[in-house]
């Protein structure tokens, strides 16, 4: 059976230092490829998300993008994006403009903004706008179940969409985050109740290298906890600016995720002057080679 070799690295993003970020696996010239070569692929990574790097349609990209779980294709998600504009300057695919790349993928063309270089370098894309689509309460028998002896925080629980729909609900300290132990069947009957990616809980912090404490407990289609997701953090970002309840007057934040599945990660979250969520951070380069699969 003929083979081809592409390209190939593994990345972990969010990260100051490999180990403490959300895996991801880049295919970096996946030309020619066809679709079910393409999540055949990501299936085997068994990682999170596996991307896969395109020539651009437009003259205004600096490359495609699309993005596969091992279920299925995805319309956009954050640590894939990171991971993946870090992965192209690596490779030399791209050279940043003004300091953006601009990455074209299935919700449109997305800037990404680049400072710095190699294992300092930090990287933040525009996520797509969210919106709030219902606000509850926090005795909402749908979140009760999931959250059954947690003390709220100030902000009232919310369903929100951005390109992914996540329920966020503020808990009244990092502890409560800390120590929440998942309901599964419940996070999984309120994502599948409302198609949305599952349950995102979070607190304020005080005296802390980080201003937030994220876990984002993902219900469907499966049932996982993710170390590390822009998409998330950037939607709540995005229901903080909206409540004129983000950390700093600035407009920038940074959340710690992952401690509670053996990671560590960091995220620099920043909602810019025209309410644009920036979610982004460092990028380490853990394994380089090819792949080889059947044609």
């Amino acid at each position: 059976m003929p083979r081809m070799n592409r390209s190939f690295v593994q990345l972990d993003v969010f990260a100051a230092k490999p180990g403490d970020g959300n895996p991801l696996a880049v295919v970096l010239d996946a030309a020619g490829l066809a679709d079910d070569t393409l999540q055949a692929i990501a299936k085997w990574t068994r990682l999170p998300e596996t991307t896969f790097v395109l020539p651009p349609t437009t003259p205004e990209a600096s490359y495609r993008l699309r993005i596969f779980s091992p279920r299925r294709e995805v319309p956009f998600a954050g640590h894939p994006s990171i991971g993946s504009a870090h992965a192209v300057l690596e490779a030399g695919l791209a050279t940043p403009r003004d300091g953006q790349l601009v990455q074209e993928c299935a919700v449109g063309l997305l800037p990404i903004e680049v400072r710095g270089e190699g294992h300092a370098r930090r990287l933040a894309v525009r996520a797509p706008r969210a919106r709030v689509l219902e606000i509850g309460q926090p005795d909402d028998r749908r979140l009760g179940a999931a959250l059954k002896g947690y003390v709220p925080g100030a902000l009232p629980p919310v369903l929100m969409d951005g390109g992914r729909r996540w329920w966020l609900a503020e808990l009244v300290d990092e502890a409560s985050v800390r120590s929440l132990v998942p309901r599964w069947e419940a996070v999984s009957a309120l994502a599948r109740g409302h198609d949305a990616m599952g349950l995102c809980v979070f607190a304020r912090c005080h005296g802390r290298d980080y201003d937030l404490v994220v876990r984002a407990l993902v219900g469907h289609p499966g049932q996982v906890e993710d170390a590390a997701s822009g998409a998330a953090n950037a939607t709540l970002a995005a229901w903080l600016h909206e409540r004129d309840a983000l950390p700093h007057a600035d407009g920038r934040y940074v959340v710690s995720q992952g401690r509670e599945v053996g990671h560590d990660a960091r995220l620099e979250l920043r909602v810019d002057d025209a309410g644009d969520v920036w979610s982004g951070g460092m990028v380490q380069t853990v394994v380089r080679g090819t792949l080889d699969w059947p044609a």
